[in-house]
């Protein structure tokens, strides 16, 4: 396990490494820069003067070098203007003496300035992830154990009523994007038109404090997207389990068939689950990224689209960096549950 462990997490830093670069090659691309420069300055510049804002501001050099400023494996750019002054790119990182780091990147926790928000990339970065993780938090409340059920429930009796009703749910659920049934639960529960304002057309209050009326809709319109899928997995896992020799013998032995679903089936055919149940998680962290838009809340999400629209390059790769990292983990963590979910598994 040790020697997996060490395998896996030197895989996830070249993986990283290699992703993060080529987010930053391609949100480095000359358009972008201009772009950034004539937002940062002023509109109107003319092209010299685009040149020479983005040489003043380390933007001409090598890609690869400052990929590695930006990691925080390379000194800081410095530059020194007509007057005599200096400006560097860990300039806004001064100590209380005034001295300013040679280095300043990824390493060191130091992600940048965001030009949209007006401060530090890391403090907005941990700030709207904490509202993501709430909303994730109360949506796999409601996701996993609703999916785990359905799909039991409708795998425990291949081909009956309960299993076609079931199974249609999950198909109609998982064919439904968020941004229709998100408008849907809107236009029904949140509005005047039907009569039924019984939640928040919004959820921007639940940045500060999350209530049934103003979280609900969010959190529903996210689980349900999700849960077709789950228990559609669970459903084909746990209908290949009942069919298995272990099974049948369990039955001729006389064991009543609840205790059969639960101390021998359902403990393999949860492996398959399992994995989608962790996929969710990187799904969710870039996949609220409508829900969050539609309801206006203000997090991960939100931010992500924010940086996007507006160009703001250190945000956005910041947002990789969360994005990245998230689903490596996750994988390195399912795999490491196939280990204790089934004991013939062995990794080496």
């Amino acid at each position: 396990m040790l020697i997996f462990l060490i395998k896996r997490l030197g895989l996830m830093v070249l993986t990283s490494i290699c992703l993060t670069f080529v987010v930053f090659f391609l949100t480095n691309l000359e358009p972008n820069l201009k772009k950034l420069a004539k937002t940062e300055a002023n509109n109107r510049m003319s092209e010299a003067e685009v040149s020479s804002w983005l040489d003043r501001h380390g933007y001409h050099q090598n890609v690869f070098i400052r990929y590695g400023e930006w990691l925080g494996v390379v000194p800081g750019w410095t530059f020194t203007n007509n007057d005599g002054s200096q400006i560097t790119r860990c300039g806004y990182l001064a100590d209380d003496e005034g001295n300013f780091p040679r280095f300043c990147g990824v390493f060191q926790g130091k992600l940048g300035y965001t030009t949209l928000f007006q401060g530090r990339v890391e403090e907005i970065i941990f700030k709207r992830l904490e509202l993501t993780g709430k909303l994730m938090a109360f949506v796999m409340l409601l996701m996993v154990p609703a999916a785990l059920v359905i799909g039991i429930l409708a795998g425990m009796r291949e081909g009956s009523r309960t299993d076609r009703s079931l199974s249609t749910f999950s198909i109609v659920s998982t064919a439904t994007p968020e941004y229709v049934s998100g408008v849907v639960f809107i236009s029904i529960f949140a509005s005047a038109a039907f009569g039924l304002k019984w939640f928040n057309g919004t959820a921007t209050s639940a940045m500060d404090d999350a209530t049934f009326t103003n979280f609900t809709l969010p959190v529903v319109t996210i689980a349900l997207y999700g849960v077709g899928y789950i228990a559609r997995m669970t459903r084909a896992s746990m209908t290949e389990v009942m069919t298995a020799q272990y099974i049948r013998t369990a039955r001729l032995k006389g064991l009543s068939f609840p205790k059969i679903v639960l101390k021998h089936a359902l403990r393999n055919a949860l492996i398959a689950p399992f994995t989608v149940i962790m996929l969710q998680f990187p799904w969710l962290l870039t996949g609220v990224v409508i829900v969050e838009t539609l309801f206006n809340y203000k997090g991960f999400g939100w931010t992500l689209i924010q940086a996007a629209g507006n160009n703001d390059i250190e945000l956005l790769l910041s947002c990789s960096i969360v994005a990245v990292l998230v689903v490596l983990v996750t994988q390195l963590i399912s795999d490491i549950g196939y280990v204790f979910l089934n004991p013939k598994i062995r990794v080496t």
